[in-house]
């Protein structure tokens, strides 16, 4: 008789936007006539820019023709984009990142779930909290984090790091040495981030004491303060103990088309092995490689025209996050969020729980939001808001929630 893998059995309830469509759906179906505002998961609304599609048309077409058809892609990705992210990304930030370095995937979700591979099941991670779901859930499923505490709603093995408004979103080193730091900046789903000195402190920490950083820069696009790093790599010996993790999907409305890479830097190494290599290894075994067509559209993105493009879609949202956050502000919430990032963070009105909340914008106001307690336990009493829906159905929300 076969046997499961008995981790994922120790998983609570289902992923969270899982849950969250179920009651999505369970609503719309006894209410088909309710006006739906869905400002809950972090998917885009504004179609692909016209120098992507052009790309994409251009290299379906290569595709059709013998001469230029592709198979499998490289394993690291097209040399013509890693080149591309190389110069267009890190030089301007005077970092050096080789093009051998960046291993192109299909989303950031793939890689921050799949980077836990590489390492040893006595690992001890570490989380800010509350923080996307799926770097603790991962490691659930690799049987990193020991039991669940439905009281806590935290890991036995799992060291969290509160970021609250009471320490101004910015996480305390912890009392005991993790082997694993996992940093998502600018934070999802506060929308908070940390200065560059802030970061360079989590930078030394991590090589005082042998850890390594995975850092989800996946909404860097989005920052607007000059004292906010774009990558990690700004901060000195960075290269040392940090992997970064970037995505296409926000900054270049890729939700629905799925391209991402990763920095594996050739200096972090462990007792003589190294992580880079690892890393090729792993992504060649289990992946043959996001496709031709993305890719180039990928490399569009980094154009001029693509760049001035993409520049416009990022001014659209953050303008739906300046609406929010000012509106929610005038009608007396406490408010986070929406200067670096494309998500607000609210404390939840009359101490009522995250999912309280939750069903109450949905049965009473017809919004979908995200209860902050999926997001860890320092999530709860609060609730995250996406920039991401139209600019018309950003407005009639937020008239909806201040009445």
């Amino acid at each position: 008789m076969y046997k499961v893998n008995e981790n994922y059995l120790k998983l609570p309830g289902s992923y969270l936007f899982s849950t969250i469509a179920k009651k999505v759906s369970e609503y719309s179906e006894s209410n088909k006539d309710a006006d739906i505002i869905r400002l809950g998961i972090g998917d885009v609304t504004r179609p692909i820019t016209k120098t992507v599609i052009e790309a994409m048309h251009k290299a379906v077409d290569e595709m059709g023709n013998a001469d230029t058809f592709r198979g499998y892609a490289p394993d690291l990705g097209y040399s013509f984009l890693r080149e591309t992210i190389s110069k267009k990304v890190y030089e301007p930030l005077s970092v050096k990142v080789d093009p051998d370095e960046i291993f192109v995937s299909d989303g950031a979700k793939s890689d921050s779930g799949n980077i836990q591979e590489l390492f040893g099941a006595d690992n001890k991670i570490a989380v800010t909290d509350p923080v996307y779901p799926v770097y603790v859930d991962s490691n659930v499923m690799a049987g990193r984090c020991g039991t669940y505490d439905k009281d806590t709603e935290k890991w036995s093995n799992v060291i969290y790091l509160p970021c609250t408004a009471e320490n101004g979103f910015v996480p305390a080193f912890p009392e005991e040495r993790p082997d694993v730091i996992y940093l998502c900046l600018p934070n999802n789903p506060t929308g908070t981030t940390l200065k560059k000195e802030e970061l360079q402190k989590w930078v030394d920490y991590a090589n005082e004491n042998g850890c390594l950083i995975i850092f989800d820069a996946a909404y860097e696009a989005y920052i607007s303060e000059s004292d906010v790093p774009h990558s990690i790599y700004e901060c000195d010996n960075a290269r040392n103990c940090a992997i970064e993790i970037r995505s296409f999907s926000k900054n270049a409305g890729f939700t629905g088309v799925r391209l991402g890479y990763t920095v594996v830097p050739k200096d972090i190494k462990n007792d003589g092995a190294s992580l880079h290599d690892m890393w090729a290894r792993r992504h060649g075994t289990k992946f043959n490689g996001a496709p031709y067509i993305i890719q180039r559209a990928g490399e569009a993105v980094y154009s001029e025209d693509g760049q001035k493009e993409v520049k416009e879609l990022i001014s659209y949202y953050m303008r739906n996050a300046k609406v929010i956050r000012e509106g929610l502000k005038d009608a007396g919430y406490d408010v986070y969020g929406g200067v670096n990032a494309p998500y607000i963070w609210l404390k939840t009105p009359d101490n009522m729980t995250s999912w309280e909340f939750f069903d109450y914008l949905l049965k009473e106001k017809n919004i979908v939001g995200t209860p902050g307690s999926g997001f860890g336990p320092s999530g709860e009493g609060y609730f995250r808001l996406t920039a991401f829906g139209t600019y018309e159905n950003t407005l009639k929300a937020l008239e909806r929630i201040k009445k």
